[in-house]
């Protein structure tokens, strides 16, 4: 049963690479997520804004833009590749124009790669966010050899993974629930000014 006053999640995009196969991942998240009770779904592709490659002094109209959207947010989940056993610089470009937006608030990840299914990417997302106290949950939901997965047309290859990586994302979002409920009615609490 949905809450009167849902949780906005942001959808983060985390590639902006020709061809990348995050417009799979996202659609295929994205088609889950909105069965899901509490969830407001919204979807955010740097692709959407003028991210500098510097990074200015006054932000620009387009960054402004972005930075709100991130700001209303009451959780995150962020869909990484792996790239060089790390994660896109675009990605990094646009939590660090918008570093206080992610203050307090849950992110969880789904990652994809070779091998590691973009597990590298995540640890090192971990210490990013950790330095803007955002809380990471735990569990990710990881597609190694991501390209393989999918057909041409962006659906699972096998429907025992599909299945399998389906049931990990419900788990994810149950976990991702609960902090934000948590951390939103912290966020309203009168010392978190104080504190933050």
């Amino acid at each position: 049963m949905a809450t009167r006053d849902p949780l906005t999640l942001a959808l983060v995009y985390g590639s902006t690479r020709e061809g990348r196969l995050c417009d799979t991942l996202v659609n295929w998240a994205a088609e889950q997520i909105r069965d899901v009770p509490d969830f407001a779904l919204q979807v955010i592709d740097p692709r959407d804004f003028d991210v500098p490659a510097d990074f200015p002094n006054a932000a620009s109209a387009s960054v402004r833009q972005l930075k709100n959207r991130l700001t209303k947010a009451d959780a995150f989940l962020v869909v990484t590749p792996e790239y060089n056993h790390s994660f896109p610089a675009i990605l990094k470009q646009v939590i660090d124009v918008s570093s206080a937006a992610w203050k307090a608030k849950p992110v969880a990840f789904i990652s994809y790669g070779g091998v590691s299914g973009g597990l590298r990417a995540v640890e090192q997302l971990r210490l990013v966010y950790a330095e803007l106290h955002a809380v990471t949950v735990r569990n990710v939901v990881s597609i190694i050899n991501a390209g393989d997965k999918f057909d041409a047309r962006g659906r699972w290859q096998s429907v025992e993974q599909k299945v399998r990586a389906e049931k990990r994302l419900m788990q994810q979002l149950a976990v991702l629930r609960w902090w934000a409920q948590s951390l939103k009615a912290g966020r309203r609490r009168p010392e978190f000014a104080a504190v933050s």
